[in-house]
């Protein structure tokens, strides 16, 4: 008998702790994103380009933290909601847990402009384009890139995963 961890077992956690939405507006003529970049003071990848990303709180499901959260990070409200069919994915060695994270899409109208939180110091609405640029996660470009052919093209992908408000 083995006298500890039998070593194949020993393995990192999966966890579903964290949200992930991509904001867009079609006020101009093509669609403009949100990006958020965070704080250069803030410990977790300063100065980077981002989604709107957060925790899931204890108990609440992913989809009510993923309005919280545009709410708490923009002060946006959201006309339109829809389920990305992504599930982006990321191990932290520190904690050895996998992540995986649930992305959404929210359209909101370009009317009122992002309330800040703490933790990013500035946004920039993007073209496809440029957003696809700036995003430095790979799993963020990738929702991007179904939100952009899926939902603002108009596939039936994004009415089947649209969330009614």
């Amino acid at each position: 008998m083995f006298a500890g961890p039998i070593p194949y077992l020993t393995m990192p956690e999966i966890v579903c702790r964290i949200v992930e939405v991509c904001v867009f507006t079609r006020d101009q003529s093509a669609p403009q994103y949100l990006l958020l970049q965070r704080a250069h003071n803030d410990t977790i990848y300063p100065g980077t380009w981002q989604v709107v990303t957060g925790s899931i709180d204890i108990g609440e499901r992913a989809v009510d933290a993923a309005r919280r959260e545009l709410k708490e990070e923009t002060g946006l409200a959201p006309t339109h909601f829809w389920v990305v069919p992504l599930v982006n994915s990321f191990y932290v060695a520190a904690d050895d847990l996998v992540h995986l994270t649930t992305f959404f899409a929210v359209e909101v109208s370009r009317s009122k402009s992002p309330a800040l939180s703490r933790e990013h110091q500035s946004f920039e609405w993007c073209s496809y384009e440029d957003a696809k640029r700036k995003l430095v996660w790979p799993g963020q470009r990738r929702g991007l890139e179904i939100v952009q052919e899926y939902i603002i093209g108009g596939q039936e992908a994004g009415n089947l995963t649209e969330i009614k408000l």
